[in-house]
């Protein structure tokens, strides 16, 4: 019997019926649901970024939502939604993201919208950077996680998708924090890489029927992919994921991480796929440059080694950037910063350079996307 890492099924929308379809083809191969048995409580970790709509494509599709809750209630298992998404992470804020994201309907089908907005502290001692944190407490109480996400770009990341959606088990106002803590790509990719290992999902599965591309994760544009995909090892699924839209493990911190952990193979052809990638690339899908491999010490530890990366780093990492003709002058760039990099003047932002730390808060919360990811002059030049 073939064992696969990574299974892909066409799905052309998201018509009710036609998702369901799909989403039992997509975890036959992979034998999905096999570890639920009646009387379990599956938490289902979706990706609710901020309290949008579905057409958006920022968020998980409903329709997916409401279908892999169906499967688990034919396996007689309780299902639970939820998400710490940017901000207070409290009943009233969640009950609007809820509403917005239209997961409501899930409970037409029997699951439970998380209600539980304790938290709880978390040690550690495996993490390679996070061996402390505080967790949101429901995840801590259900029997098994399966983590639901959605195929996105990402101003910092460059990808979003299976292991970045972990970040929401981070409380909301907490966030801002782990940003300041770890700016640089390779200890926050590491970071994200160990919230996920220390949540152990069960399954993961990844709404690409519309992604999100540009500048992503909330201000993009919706393009068609087409798929699922799902997999029981997020790293994997986050590479098949990756190569539809035209990344490699390079291009994204968190695989370049889990690689070096040992946690997915350095070579993504050696993941075992069930289905055609080729069948759902997009060539020519709008990616953004995350920070990359520029801090992973490319050039030595010593002196010349570190004059050299602080130059390269320079050019080559990304930065925020603002379209004045859309700005509208609100501030919640400024309030969400939490370099507190930014201020306003004449009701628009000022960015000082010099205390960013490219975690792109600003680009990722703006509610109008006036703030892209910038690159350095030279690397427009080369067409990078």
């Amino acid at each position: 019997m073939n064992t696969y890492d990574v299974s892909l099924v066409s799905c052309e929308g998201y018509d009710d019926l036609q998702v369901e379809t799909a989403l039992r083809a997509v975890l036959e191969p992979i034998h999905g649901l096999d570890f639920v048995h009646p009387g379990m409580t599956v938490g289902i970790k979706v990706n609710l970024v901020t309290a949008m709509k579905p057409e958006s494509a920022a968020t998980v599709h409903p329709s997916v939502v409401c279908a892999l809750v169906r499967l688990l209630r034919e396996r007689g298992a309780e299902a639970v939604i939820g998400d710490s998404p940017g901000g207070i992470y409290s009943a009233p804020y969640l009950k609007v993201v809820y509403d917005v994201c239209e997961m409501r309907k899930a409970e037409a089908f029997g699951a439970k919208l998380n209600d539980d907005f304790s938290q709880t502290e978390v040690v550690y001692p495996d993490a390679v950077r996070a061996k402390q944190f505080p967790y949101t407490a429901w995840l801590g109480k259900v029997d098994a996680i399966i983590d639901l996400c959605k195929l996105k770009t990402h101003g910092m990341m460059g990808l979003t998708c299976a292991v970045k959606n972990f970040f929401g088990t981070i409380p909301g106002t907490k966030k801002p924090e782990f940003h300041y803590r770890y700016p640089r790509a390779e200890d926050f990719a590491n970071m994200l890489v160990d919230l996920y290992e220390y949540s152990k999902p069960r399954l993961c599965i990844c709404d690409a029927v519309i992604g999100m591309e540009g500048n992503g994760p909330t201000q993009g544009k919706p393009r068609k992919i087409g798929c699922l995909l799902a997999g029981a090892n997020g790293h994997m699924l986050d590479a098949v994921a990756a190569g539809l839209i035209g990344l490699g493990i390079q291009d994204v911190p968190t695989l370049h991480a889990a690689a070096e952990r040992g946690l997915m193979p350095e070579d993504a052809a050696r993941i075992s796929i069930c289905g055609d990638p080729s069948g759902f690339a997009v060539p020519d899908f709008q990616t953004v440059q995350a920070q990359s491999n520029v801090f992973f010490h490319i050039f030595g530890s010593g002196f010349l080694g570190k004059v050299a990366e602080l130059v390269t780093s320079r050019i080559l990492t990304p930065f925020p950037k603002l379209d004045p003709s859309v700005c509208v002058g609100c501030g919640k760039c400024a309030q969400i910063c939490p370099a507190k990099a930014i201020q306003l003047r004449d009701r628009k932002p000022k960015i000082h350079r010099s205390d960013c730390i490219h975690c792109f808060c600003c680009q990722e919360f703006c509610p109008k996307g006036a703030m892209h990811v910038g690159r350095h002059a030279i690397m427009r030049f080369l067409g990078k």
